[in-house]
């Protein structure tokens, strides 16, 4: 995928994103043993970086499931108190989807 576009999906930046960490811990690796005192300093920064994110991303996942679970419930609780409502709703898109369609295989 070209770097410059903007519209990476979601899977494509976890990929890069992954593979931009294994690259920095290579370098970590080969810089183990050289540099002095400030270039340890910058080596134990971009370690805890490094393990901070990849923390984070463990729980992306997790945390996405919640926020999908948390919408399914509050779309059963609006149906459950507003089915006509959600039926009229249902019946509008429907229909809206169908005009849109029908014009295009025009």
């Amino acid at each position: 995928m070209d770097p410059l576009n903007k519209h990476y999906s979601e899977e494509q930046l976890i990929e890069d994103f992954k593979s931009v960490v294994a690259d920095l811990e290579a370098l970590l690796q080969e810089t183990a043993h050289s540099g002095g005192e400030k270039m340890t300093a910058i080596r134990a920064k971009a370690e805890q970086s490094i393990d901070a994110v990849k923390a984070s991303m463990a729980d992306a996942p997790a945390a996405a499931l919640n926020k999908a679970k948390e919408a399914a419930t509050a779309t059963d609780d609006y149906v459950q108190a507003n089915p006509w409502r959600s039926i009229g709703l249902a019946v509008s898109v429907g229909v809206i989807i169908g005009l849109l369609l029908s014009r295009r295989s025009s």
